[in-house]
């Protein structure tokens, strides 16, 4: 096939692709609204699972068109933990969507402005997710919903990799799991594309396939000293991923 029409058939794919995902999350914040009169224990699972389907389902459909490889199976190991934080290395924002997929009940840390997304913002707050709009708070949220037995995902760079192959890493999660006497579980995300990073709009098509890995990585526990948690983890991640974006990545 001449490598225009691929090209004009991928990117056709690719808008169908996220027509297809905004209107399931659309339609999930609209589903799920009832919940909001359910009891916390029991609207908080179910939510949860509801992102975890959808994000599988979009992530299998791209996978089926050929618009993505991925590599996720090795998360699955970490399924039924419990009290735990997992700490990944942010690439990209498909980054969650990849955790969530292969993870059915994990809570995130999540920017303040999720909470005003049309696509996002009701799903996220039924699903117990923590904002970080007043750090106080987010701070107590986090811990006391890790002491409950929560899994809480948290993107220690704060935000998306600027600096290969990963930002500084701050002493927040150090000091949330030193808190809740809990271990920081670290996974390990590579991808071939600079898709969806810092300053790349959704809807520009990228060059495909796109291909994501995730991996557990080490397991740390918090230490007295919050900065020397966080200059661990820095070490750990900075020797263990030489880039996290790498365009000779393969499967």
């Amino acid at each position: 096939m001449p490598y225009r029409c691929l090209r004009l058939g991928q990117i056709i794919l690719f808008y169908l692709m996220l027509l297809w995902l905004g209107s399931m999350l659309l339609l999930g914040n609209i589903a799920v609204l009832p919940l909001l009169l359910a009891p916390r224990r029991l609207r908080e699972p179910l939510v949860q699972l509801a992102i975890s389907r959808i994000c599988r389902c979009f992530l299998a459909g791209a996978a089926a068109c050929r618009l993505m490889q991925l590599d996720l199976r090795q998360l699955d190991q970490l399924d039924g933990r419990r009290q735990m934080l997992l700490i990944a290395n942010h690439p990209s924002m498909i980054d969650a969507f990849l955790v969530f997929s292969r993870l059915p009940h994990v809570v995130c840390l999540m920017k303040a402005s999720i909470s005003s997304n049309l696509f996002l913002g009701a799903g996220a707050y039924l699903a117990g997710f923590v904002s970080n709009r007043h750090p106080e708070h987010m701070f107590r949220a986090a811990i006391k919903a890790v002491r409950q037995g929560r899994v809480l995902m948290i993107f220690p760079e704060g935000t998306r990799t600027t600096r290969q192959p990963v930002n500084d890493i701050g002493g927040s999660v150090a000091l949330i799991a030193k808190k809740a006497a809990a271990p920081l579980q670290t996974i390990l995300i590579t991808t071939n594309s600079p898709y969806l990073s810092k300053g790349w709009r959704i809807w520009r098509p990228p060059q495909f396939p796109l291909i994501y890995r995730a991996i557990p990585g080490q397991q740390f526990e918090a230490s007295s000293c919050r900065d020397e948690t966080a200059r661990r983890i820095q070490q750990y991640f900075e020797s263990s991923l030489q880039q996290s974006i790498d365009p000779e990545l393969h499967l």
